[in-house]
């Protein structure tokens, strides 16, 4: 498989020294962020002394959220109170997994929370197809939402084992997922505890697994290339993406690592998500300093600089093609405070600051509101998302869902 490294001429060395660790460990314990927090999906403290395969996360204080019970056919709960309950979900408003229970989140981007539908265990990501179904990687199997009606159509259990079902960072199951875009196939990456992940193929029609391909270590992230010719696979843990061929299923192994891959499955400068750009080529945020390139013809990754100096999650791409991404705070080397990044097309950066972690990030179909989740990231968590307006760099927060991942707009 080929492996290519940002070249020497754009790779800056990483710095990484023994006083850059003692401060940092000592802000950690200061700050209570990355040895002692919760931790996010994705984030790793970094280990010292003896090698271990990965740390071990902070029990969460919050009691865990009720397992649903059979295949996940439960029907929309009533709206709160006050906030207009509708028969029917109407055109712009978002969906967004609970990551912290086992519903997704019906929310009007003014009123907030108006209903929400039990999917499964710690649900992840959404893909939103065009006849109004959403389907949600959960740590159960897909679940299938008609967003429209707003019911539970069950769930397609996964093929690959995965081990018992919990919830949490770690939890084994699906994570990144995403739709061809004639909506035949969703292709969803299956976390493994402990071991390489998988990518499960689809049939959406008759709504069963036909295919695995096996990929990296805690597939994050999926995306699809925009003729549907190939899916890209963001693995965390192994620094890599994997392409996979549509028709043949063949996959391609690409390491995206311009900070090396020092720490192995401690480190924290790792890929967590992409966006494929109008040419076809992956755009990878890393901590506010660096944007992997990849191009996944030739299997060659530039490095560009980035400015916020903020660990880096979700990403986003507008209408125009300017790309959002999010930034959980600062992590390691990166010292800036949870932001949203939003970068032109010819490069050119602005920062908008947001208060407390945030995890993801949605854009309205106009281009001019990004809602960036809650999340569940080591910084903490927060039950709702923040509405940006992206001309003026104005914030809102919106209360609402169980510490909210993903999120689509609603057609």
């Amino acid at each position: 498989m080929p492996r290519t490294r940002p070249s020497p001429a754009v790779r800056k060395p990483a710095r990484r020294t023994s006083s850059h660790v003692v401060v940092t460990l000592l802000a950690a314990a200061l700050l209570g962020a990355c040895a002692t927090g919760p931790e996010a999906p994705g984030d790793s403290t970094r280990t010292t002394g003896a090698a271990r395969d990965r740390p071990t996360a902070t029990p969460d204080p919050r009691p865990p959220h009720p397992a649903p019970s059979g295949t996940g056919t439960d029907a929309v709960t009533p709206a709160p109170s006050g906030t207009g309950k509708k028969a029917v979900t109407p055109a712009g408003d978002l969906l967004v997994a609970d990551f912290g229970g086992d519903t997704v989140t019906f929310l009007d981007p003014v009123d907030g929370p108006t209903g929400s539908v039990r999917v499964g265990t710690a649900p992840y990501g959404i893909a939103l197809g065009d006849d109004g179904r959403a389907w949600v990687a959960t740590a159960e199997g897909v679940a299938v939402v008609d967003t429209r009606t707003r019911r539970s159509l069950g769930r397609v259990p996964y093929r690959t084992g995965t081990g018992p079902v919990t919830g949490g960072e770690y939890r084994g199951g699906g994570m990144g997922i995403a739709l061809a875009p004639d909506g035949e196939r969703l292709y969803v990456g299956v976390n493994v505890p402990d071991g390489p992940g998988v990518l499960e193929v689809v049939d959406t029609a008759k709504r069963e697994v036909t295919a695995t391909v096996p990929v990296g270590r805690r597939p994050f992230d999926v995306d699809v290339a925009r003729d549907g010719a190939e899916v890209y696979v963001t693995n965390h843990d192994s620094f890599d993406v994997t392409a996979v061929r549509a028709d043949t299923l063949a996959p391609r192994r690409f390491e995206v690592a311009p900070y090396g891959t020092e720490g192995g499955l401690g480190s924290w400068l790792k890929p967590h998500y992409a966006v494929v750009r109008a040419d076809g080529r992956l755009l990878l945020p890393f901590e506010g300093e660096r944007l992997a390139v990849l191009d996944p013809r030739t299997g060659r990754v530039t490095v560009e600089p980035m400015t916020a100096d903020t660990h880096q999650h979700g990403a986003a791409l507008t209408p125009d093609g300017t790309l959002l991404v999010v930034g959980t705070g600062p992590v390691g080397d990166a010292t800036g405070a949870p932001s949203l990044t939003v970068r032109a097309p010819d490069g050119t950066e602005r920062t908008v600051p947001l208060q407390g972690p945030h995890e993801d990030v949605a854009v309205s179909r106009d281009g001019r509101t990004a809602y960036v989740t809650g999340g569940f990231t080591r910084a903490g968590s927060w039950d709702g998302i923040t509405v940006v307006d992206l001309a003026r760099g104005t914030t809102r927060r919106l209360p609402g869902g169980d510490r909210p991942l993903g999120a689509v707009v609603l057609p």
